[in-house]
């Protein structure tokens, strides 16, 4: 059976991850408070502002960077976009 978690971006229980989807604090409470779909759904997220920001990885301020917008994601605030996107329908 898939555990739970009451998630923070859609504020209800929903299936949770199945780990901290990385070490640390922060890899803890996503893996406390985030579901699968909004981990998911970040991910996707993420990857476009890589791709369309061209972040370096590599580079602390483009994780720090990420950091705070994944933070925003979550919590329901105005979060980076990426420029010109148009999501499909």
């Amino acid at each position: 059976m898939s555990r739970t978690v009451f998630c923070r971006k859609y504020q209800e229980e929903l299936e949770g991850l199945e780990r901290a989807p990385y070490p640390g604090p922060i890899g803890q409470d996503v893996f406390d408070n985030i579901s699968k779909k909004a981990w998911q759904e970040w991910t996707d997220h993420q990857t476009m502002l890589i791709n369309e920001k061209h972040l370096n990885m590599m580079d602390p301020e483009s994780r720090k960077f990420l950091q705070g917008e994944m933070q925003k994601f979550f919590a329901g605030e105005d979060f980076e976009k990426a420029e010109g996107y148009v999501p499909t329908k």
